[in-house]
């Protein structure tokens, strides 16, 4: 199955109501070849592993791999919910993906969620980056905002 961007998006964010459900924080994330085709969806599981480092973006490449093989990852894109934050970047960048696009930025899950905030923009975590990584975004936020905005703000 081939998805174009906004399909793609849809289910990253059709996978952070998944996650909301389960009790997590609402991230869900997407994996496509370079030919567009599915290769993984995940959620984020920060709560239900008991790992505060399970984003979703996190769980997405590290599935892949276990289950495609470290080669799979090499050129894809990942659609994400919500504008990775630092970690997620460099584990994308480093597992190959050379394209990002994400649905709500950093200012606007800090204004929805609250919490604690690593103000770095996913673009530049991975300027000048070799190979470069394309990072676009935003696509479909307010429908991303739709979900986070049922999300208890953070304490």
């Amino acid at each position: 199955m081939t998805l174009d961007d906004t399909t793609a998006m849809q289910r990253a964010i059709a996978a952070s109501r998944r996650a909301l459900a389960a009790g997590n924080r609402p991230y869900g994330a997407v994996l496509l070849s370079p030919e567009g085709r599915l290769l993984h969806e995940a959620c984020n599981r920060q709560e239900t592993d008991a790992d505060d480092t399970a984003h979703a973006e996190l769980v997405l490449v590290r599935e892949a791999q276990a289950r495609l093989g470290r080669d799979a990852l090499r050129g894809a894109t990942v659609f994400a919910s919500g504008e990775p934050c630092a970690m997620c970047a460099g584990a994308m960048f480093w597992t190959g993906v050379r394209r990002i696009v994400w649905a709500a930025s950093n200012p606007l899950m800090a204004e929805l969620l609250g919490g604690e905030l690593l103000p770095a923009c996913c673009a530049d975590v991975l300027a000048g980056s070799r190979p470069p990584v394309l990072v676009e975004g935003p696509l479909l936020e307010r429908e991303a905002a739709e979900v986070l905005r049922q999300a208890r703000p953070a304490s």
